[in-house]
C-alpha cells in the first residue's frame, strides 16, 4: 500500500501549509494508521520506536483541536527525559508554525524554575514537559492542567522504567476525565497494559512493524560470542576492524558506561558517557557534542539516550545484551537509516546465550555468531571528532542568534563557511561546531574580538 498524503486528513489549511513548509509530504505507516483515529477523537495505544513519526503523528492530532482564543493549557505531553521534551516540543511548534498565536512551553528540570512560572503566566496552548518539573508546577499552583482535552504519554514505558508512575498518576489525576488520551510506548509490557486500562477509555491499537530491516535501510547484525575478559579486546577490535564514522555502545549500567568510555579514550577512540548520574548540564552538553559530530562515541544506558535522534548513525553495539529483546531492537533501530545500511554488533559470553535465544525467538530468525579472531586488528588506529564545539556565555535570553555567530566567524574572524558545523542557542548559552583544523584561529577571535558589538566568553568544550 502507497503512503496516504498528508492533504487527505480533515485538518486546517493552516496545519497544512506547516506541514507543507516542512516537506512532509507522505504519511509514515503510524500516522497513516493513527491520525485518522486520532482526529476521531479516540483513544490510542500506539507501539511504535523511534523514528517511525510518532511525534508529528499526536502533534498534528492535538494541534486540530486547539482553541487559539483560550490562552489555557489545552494539550498536555509527558516525556520521560528533558532531551526527548525538547525535540517533542521543537517539533509541535514546528507544525503550529504557520496557525497564528499557538504558544507551545516546555516545563522540565534543570531549567530556571521562575522562567518557566512566567512563561505561564502569559497563557499556554500546549505543555510539553516531564512529569517531575509538571508535578512541581501543579503542586505550586503555577499551572492549571483542568481545561486539558487532549493528554500524550510519550515513551510510557520509559517514564514507568524511570520510576515516574506515582507522578504520572498524580498529574493523570488533575486532567478532566473525559479527555482524549494518547499512549505512545516503543514495548508493551504488563505495567504498560495495567495503565491504560486505568486511564484510557476503550483505546484503539496501533502497532507498527518491528522488523528491524526497515524501508530506509538495512541493519546487519552480527553477535560475537566471547569469553568474560574478551569484552574489551573484541569492542576495540569492532572499532579497528569496521572504522565506522560514529557509533553509540550500550551499556547495562551507569558504572559500565563510565569504565568503557575511559577504555575508548585511553586507546584513541574520543567517547563520552551519558548516564542518569550525570547532571542536566553535562548529559545536555555530552549529547550536543554526539549530535553535531564533536564526539564520534557515545557510550550509554537506555534511560539516558532515551529520544537520541541521530540522523546518521554508522555502528551499534551492545556491551551486553539487554534483558528484554525488545530493548535489543530499539537499541539497534538507532542505525540503518535514511537508506544506509546500519552495523549492529552484540558481545556475548556464555551466560548470556538465553538472552540470544529470546532475541532468535522474538525476531523469528537465527542469531548469526562471529568469534574475536575473526576480526582483523589496527594498533595504529584512531577516531577523532571530525568539529570541535565552542561553548559562548550568551544566548536567547541575551538574544542571540545563530546568524550572528556564524557572521562573526566568516566575516571577522575571516572562516570558511565549511568549517562551520551545527550552531545551537540555549537559553543562556550557545554552542558552535567548526572544524578541528581551525580551531586556533577560531579561539585566537572570540577571545579578543566581539559578538553583536559586545565582548563575549567563550571556551572549547571537551
Amino acid at each position: 500500500m502507497s503512503p496516504s498524503a498528508f492533504s487527505k486528513l480533515n485538518i486546517s489549511p493552516a496545519q497544512l501549509k506547516s506541514l507543507e513548509a516542512l516537506g512532509y509530504k507522505a504519511m509514515t505507516p503510524v500516522q497513516e494508521q493513527s491520525i485518522p483515529l486520532i482526529l476521531k477523537g479516540r483513544d490510542l495505544v500506539v507501539r511504535a520506536k523511534t523514528g517511525s513519526g510518532k511525534t508529528a503523528t499526536f502533534g498534528i492530532g492535538l494541534l486540530n483541536k486547539i482553541n487559539p482564543r483560550f490562552f489555557g493549557a489545552q494539550a498536555l505531553v509527558l516525556c520521560p527525559t528533558r532531551e526527548l521534551a525538547d525535540q517533542v516540543g521543537a517539533e509541535i511548534r514546528r507544525l503550529a508554525s504557520q496557525m497564528p498565536n499557538i504558544k507551545v512551553v516546555m516545563l522540565c528540570g534543570g531549567k530556571p524554575f521562575g522562567a518557566q512560572r512566567d512563561s505561564l503566566q502569559h497563557g499556554a496552548h500546549v505543555v510539553v514537559g516531564t512529569p517531575g518539573r509538571i508535578h512541581d508546577h501543579l503542586t505550586k499552583g503555577t499551572l492549571q492542567i483542568d481545561q486539558v482535552s487532549t493528554l500524550v504519554l510519550d515513551e510510557a514505558d520509559r517514564m514507568l522504567d524511570m520510576g515516574f508512575a506515582d507522578t504520572m498518576q498524580a498529574i493523570i489525576a488533575e486532567v478532566p476525565k473525559n479527555r482524549q488520551t494518547l499512549l505512545f510506548s516503543a514495548t508493551y509490557p504488563d505495567n504498560i497494559q495495567k495503565i491504560s486500562r486505568s486511564i484510557q477509555a476503550n483505546p484503539a491499537m496501533v502497532q507498527v512493524d518491528d522488523d528491524v530491516a526497515h524501508e530506509e535501510g538495512v541493519i546487519e547484525q552480527l553477535f560475537f560470542e566471547i569469553k568474560k575478559h574478551e569484552r574489551y579486546p573484541t569492542l576495540l577490535a569492532l572499532f579497528e576492524h569496521y572504522r565506522p564514522k560514529n557509533a553509540a555502545v550500550f551499556c547495562n549500567t551507569k558504572k559500565q558506561c563510565a569504565e568503557v568510555a575511559d577504555f575508548l579514550n585511553e586507546h584513541d577512540i574520543e567517547a563520552k558517557a551519558l548516564h542518569g548520574d550525570m547532571d542536566q548540564r553535562e548529559r545536555d552538553q555530552v549529547l550536543l557534542q554526539f549530535a553535531n559530530g564533536s564526539c564520534p562515541v557515545l557510550v550509554a544506558t537506555d534511560v539516558a539516550a532515551r529520544g537520541l535522534d541521530i540522523k546518521s548513525l554508522a555502528m551499534v553495539v551492545n556491551y551486553e545484551l539487554p534483558r528484554d529483546p525488545e530493548i535489543y531492537v530499539h537499541r539497534i533501530g538507532r542505525t540503518g537509516r535514511a537508506g544506509e545500511t546500519g552495523l549492529a554488533f552484540s558481545l556475548v559470553t556464555e551466560s548470556e546465550t538465553p538472552r540470544l535465544r529470546q532475541i532468535e525467538q522474538y525476531q523469528d530468525q537465527p542469531c548469526a555468531c562471529d568469534v574475536l579472531a575473526s576480526l582483523d586488528r589496527d594498533p595504529n588506529y584512531e577516531l577523532k571528532g571530525e568539529w570541535v564545539t565552542i561553548q559562548f556565555d550568551s544566548g536567547r535570553k541575551q538574544k542571540m542568534r545563530p546568524g550572528d555567530i556564524l557572521g562573526a566567524l566568516t566575516g571577522d574572524a575571516g572562516l570558511p563557511g565549511s568549517a562551520i558545523g551545527k550552531i545551537t542557542i540555549a537559553d543562556y548559552s550557545s554552542y558552535v561546531a567548526v572544524s578541528r583544523d581551525v580551531l586556533r584561529q577560531a579561539m585566537n577571535y572570540v577571545s579578543q574580538g566581539k559578538i553583536k558589538g559586545r565582548n563575549v566568553r567563550a571556551r572549547r568544550l571537551r
